[in-house]
C-alpha cells in the first residue's frame, strides 16, 4: 500500500482536498447568513447598510402623511401610481427616463422627474403632484384653465408635467419673461403638438410674458 494511501481508493491528498473544500463552502455559507441578518437588522433599525425586501416608509404628499411600501429601488413615480392606497396617478409614466417631464412633480417647491427620484430619497420633503393643485382650492387652477382656453390638451399625457412646471415657474415669477418661460418649459416634451399653445396660456397668465394675438390654439 503507498504511503499517502488511508483506505483502499482514498488517498491522502484527496483527502485533505475534500475536507478544505467543506470548510470553505460551510465558512461561506455562515457569511451569507450573517450579512442576510445585518441587512435585516439595518433596515428595521433605519441605520445604514445594505437594504433587502420591502420596507414602510411614510412620504408627506399634498400635505398628507402616507405610508407607503416599497423596495430600495421604487422610485418615486412607481410609488405614487402603485404602491399607494389609493393611487395618485395624475403624474404620468412615459419615458421613464427623465426626458420627457411627463412625471413632473415638486420635491420643496422645485421641479424633478418623479421617475429619476427614488421614493426612500424622498422621505422628510414635501412632495406636491398634480392632485394638490386642485386640493388647494376650488376647481381648477390658473394654469389647468388657461390650458384649457388655449386648446393646451389634448391626449393629457403630458398635462400633469406642464401644469406643474408652469404653476411653479409663475408661483416663483409672476412677472416670468418669454425666455423664462420658454426655459421652464424645456423638460417638457408634447407630443401631440400642442407646446404653441401651451406657450400662449403661459404668455396669457405671466405678466411679463409677451402676449399672443393669435391666441396659441391649434
Amino acid at each position: 500500500m503507498a504511503a499517502d494511501e488511508l483506505t483502499p481508493g482514498i488517498s491522502r491528498r484527496n483527502f485533505l482536498k475534500g475536507a478544505g473544500g467543506a470548510a470553505a463552502v460551510t465558512g461561506l455559507a455562515n457569511r451569507a447568513v450573517e450579512a442576510s441578518e445585518a441587512g435585516e437588522a439595518s433596515v428595521a433599525s433605519g441605520a445604514d447598510g445594505p437594504l433587502r425586501g420591502t420596507l414602510e416608509i411614510v412620504l408627506r404628499i399634498n400635505g398628507h402623511e402616507r405610508p407607503v411600501q416599497v423596495e430600495p429601488r421604487t422610485t418615486l413615480l412607481r410609488a405614487l401610481r402603485e404602491r399607494l392606497d389609493p393611487a395618485l396617478t395624475g403624474t404620468k409614466e412615459v419615458c421613464n427616463g427623465g426626458s420627457c417631464g411627463a412625471c413632473t412633480v415638486l420635491l420643496d417647491g422645485e421641479v424633478a422627474c418623479a421617475c429619476s427620484v427614488l421614493a426612500i430619497d424622498a422621505r422628510g420633503r414635501e412632495i406636491t403632484t398634480v392632485e394638490g393643485l386642485v386640493e388647494k382650492g376650488e376647481g381648477l387652477s390658473p394654469v389647468q384653465a388657461a390650458l384649457l382656453e388655449h386648446d393646451g390638451v389634448m391626449c393629457g399625457f403630458c398635462t400633469p408635467g406642464f401644469t406643474i412646471s408652469l404653476g411653479a415657474l409663475l408661483d416663483a415669477r409672476p412677472d416670468a419673461p418669454e425666455a423664462a418661460i420658454t426655459e421652464a418649459l424645456a423638460g417638457n416634451l408634447c407630443r401631440c403638438g400642442t407646446q404653441p399653445a401651451v406657450l400662449a396660456a403661459a404668455r396669457e397668465l405671466s405678466s411679463g410674458g409677451a402676449k399672443s394675438d393669435q391666441g396659441g390654439g391649434r
